[in-house]
């Protein structure tokens, strides 16, 4: 199992941070065009416990690949909790922790992660996925800075 855990301080108000987050359509806007990711269906609203969304993306060579994820839990204000269900990921369980600081809202990433394929899907993780994600997230945070100057 893997893990990767990413902090970002954003200037704003709880609700505002909230409010972007707890909105599956926002996803689209804070992935790497690259991913090619677009939601088929159940992304609309706001997210509640048991919300199924389906996507495509595109994370290798420009392969369309279906992830489909559930929304497991949400603590209004707090932190919410998507897992894959169809996917890429033999486990993808990711949290989304949201902290009241003095420099505006703490948000935090936890992503814990399996690959299929045994030992080939730790050869994967150690030539390109662990870079992968690192590089998707840290876009996350660039454009997340964009949204909440």
């Amino acid at each position: 199992m893997y893990q990767l855990k990413t902090t970002v301080v954003i200037s704003a108000s709880l609700e505002k941070v909230w409010d972007f987050f707890s909105s599956p359509a926002n996803l689209k806007q804070i992935t790497p065009q690259s991913m090619g990711f677009d939601i088929l269906e159940g992304g609309n609203g706001k997210m509640y416990p048991g919300q199924i969304i389906s996507y495509r993306v595109r994370p290798l060579m420009g392969i369309p690949v279906k992830w489909v994820t559930e929304i497991t839990h949400v603590n209004n204000m707090t932190f919410f909790v998507d897992e894959q269900r169809i996917g890429p990921y033999k486990l993808w369980h990711h949290e989304h922790h949201f902290k009241l600081v003095d420099s505006g809202i703490e948000m935090t990433d936890i992503v814990s992660y399996q690959l299929p394929f045994g030992l080939l899907g730790r050869f994967a993780h150690f030539l390109f996925v662990k870079k992968k994600l690192h590089s998707i997230f840290a876009y996350r945070t660039k454009v997340i800075r964009e949204v909440f100057p």
